[in-house]
């Protein structure tokens, strides 16, 4: 806790506050981005896309 007022007292609360954020909503983000592709590959598939297509639009690849 010492730590944490001492950093807060030589860089300011707002980095602060937006490297603690940064810390704790990145395991957030990552499952949100599992959960995206996720869906992506079942809304693919129930539009009649094959594989490829799908591993292409997952890796913004262009798909015609």
């Amino acid at each position: 806790m010492e730590e944490l007022l001492k950093l807060t007292a030589n860089y300011g609360f707002p980095m602060v506050v937006a490297g603690y954020l940064l810390v704790r909503l990145e395991p957030t983000i990552k499952e949100l981005q599992k959960s995206i592709t996720s869906l992506t590959i079942v809304v693919a598939r129930q539009s009649g896309m094959d594989k490829d297509e799908i591993y292409d639009l997952i890796n913004n690849k262009k798909v015609s």
